[in-house]
């Protein structure tokens, strides 16, 4: 690592209001509130807080969103106000209108550059109505591994080169909004078998395999993206025990100096068990800070955590154990980021293409081989239950289909039965004179839809089979569980 990225420590000394303020400024924090938010919010934001991050508790309508962004700004006009807004079944912004897209792996099966910029630009002006000026998206990870439970559908797919003309056209289109994106989980979650929202995750693939998913980074970065987010993983063949967050060769050596990244390097949330059982969350900050995070976020709404955060990182600095200059750096770059895009664009926010993201949908069911429609059809719909960290709609696909198809039936199964043969042995009593549709989401990951799908496919071997996850041998997949994914799947079904 070059000298411009180590730094010494230095004897305990006071921290004066500017660095107090730098400190600050390498926060993201949740919170909770629609129209107000708590006075402890208040203090931070006029210490210097870098940024917050909005969630599905924040929203009710896009008329209360924008006043409370607009309010937060009132406190300190250079806050960073953010949001994850990847598209497709992740999305906080459903009662505030948020423009139905697919997510990314659909915009991959299509590779049309274009249309994938035109659905970031409908998300991107979307925010811009709000006064939300930064978006935790896109997606650079590459989906490899089958049992990986946290990237799939998220990603444009497995393809280095489509991934990254993927992305470029994403932060191309979301800058030309002023909207502030962030490729993510650097430098790849999609060769892991582990979510880092429970434990800490693995990738034991050999330095030559990582190489390939640094790929679509580097095509961010030289897309000029403002932002990355760094991934709660382990790579042993990178750095033998500590996760990327946490990791100086990772994210100095490797982000820095080889992909010469020089914008704002932003942690995933520090309350994710991978940091937060192992490390705490407190710890969690000072020791990404040190590596080179520019700012760590507290996703959830307890402040409590991110002052303890806070604490952790001035205690360090009057201990010595964190070195000065490594928090004026970070905040340097978090206050050009804010200087760029904290403030709104002015006036009135142009049009984007309504229909863009049902274009994409469309395209992607329709870009295989499908079935005879099947209208007046006796549907079944399994699905895990909405991860709370990202999948907030808890969409299903029998309500697409009756919109569609007001004759069809049948059941949506969110989580695993508990008589699933009982279960079984009704939908093909009920179902006996209609045509049946087993749709499946994922069912690789979660073995009690593969046992009730095929106990229904071994009696009516005649049904239709829908993937809403990745594929997995479906007659029909949707690529995704977006609304507007689903709204696709159920017109191809009902012959529409």
């Amino acid at each position: 690592m070059s000298s411009a990225h180590i730094f010494e420590t230095r004897p305990p000394s006071p921290v004066s209001s500017e660095l107090d303020e730098a400190v600050h400024r390498c926060l993201v924090a949740g919170f909770e509130g629609t129209t107000t938010f708590p006075d402890t919010l208040k203090r931070l934001i006029d210490r210097g807080l870098g940024g917050v991050i909005l969630f599905t508790r924040n929203v009710r309508d896009a008329e209360q969103v924008r006043e409370l962004t607009d309010a937060l700004r009132a406190i300190r006009p250079d806050l960073l106000v953010a949001i994850d807004n990847e598209g497709g079944g992740i999305g906080h912004l459903v009662t505030a209108g948020a423009p139905e897209v697919p997510g990314s792996y659909a915009l991959g099966v299509v590779d049309d550059p274009n249309l994938t910029a035109r659905c970031a630009d409908a998300l991107a002006g979307h925010l811009a109505t709000l006064g939300i000026t930064a978006s935790y998206a896109p997606v650079a990870d590459l989906q490899h591994d089958v049992r990986n439970p946290i990237v799939r559908t998220r990603s444009f797919g497995a393809d280095p080169e489509l991934a990254a003309r993927h992305l470029r056209a994403w932060i191309a289109a979301t800058e030309a909004r002023s909207i502030a994106s962030c490729a993510k989980h650097f430098p790849g979650h999609g060769g892991t078998e582990t979510d880092s929202h429970h434990d800490i995750a693995v990738d034991p693939r050999p330095y030559d395999e990582l190489l390939t998913d640094l790929e679509p980074f580097r095509a961010a970065v030289a897309a000029g993206v403002p932002m990355l987010m760094s991934a709660h993983v382990v790579y042993p063949a990178l750095d033998t025990n500590r996760p990327a967050t946490l990791s100086r060769r990772i994210l100095g050596d490797i982000l820095r100096l080889d992909l010469g990244f020089e914008g704002v390097l932003v942690s995933d949330a520090l309350e994710m068990k991978a940091i937060a059982d192992r490390y705490g969350e407190a710890a969690g900050a000072r020791i990404a800070l040190a590596a080179g995070a520019d700012q760590v976020v507290v996703a959830v709404p307890d402040l409590e955590v991110s002052l303890g955060c806070r604490d952790e990182v001035l205690d360090a600095l009057r201990s010595g154990r964190l070195a000065e200059e490594r928090i004026m750096e970070a905040a340097g770059r978090v206050r050009r980021l804010a200087e760029r895009y904290a403030k709104p664009v002015a006036g009135p926010v142009a049009a984007w293409d309504a229909g863009a993201g049902a274009e994409a949908a469309r395209r992607a069911v329709r870009a295989r081989g499908l079935p005879s429609p099947v209208p007046g059809a006796h549907l079944v719909d399994l699905f895990p239950p909405p991860h709370p960290a990202l999948n907030w709609g808890g969409e299903d696909l029998l309500s697409e289909l009756r919109l569609v198809d007001p004759t069809a039936g049948g059941t949506a199964i969110s989580g695993e039965p508990a008589d699933p043969a009982a279960l079984a042995e009704g939908i093909l009593r009920i179902s006996a004179r209609a045509p049946l549709v087993v749709a499946t989401c994922d069912a690789g990951l979660h073995p009690w839809q593969a046992r009730l799908r095929d106990a229904l496919l071994d009696r009516r071997p005649d049904a239709v089979r829908v993937d809403t996850g990745l594929p997995e041998g479906g007659a029909v997949c949707s690529y995704g569980r977006g609304r507007v994914n689903l709204r696709a799947v159920a017109e191809v079904l009902a012959g529409v």
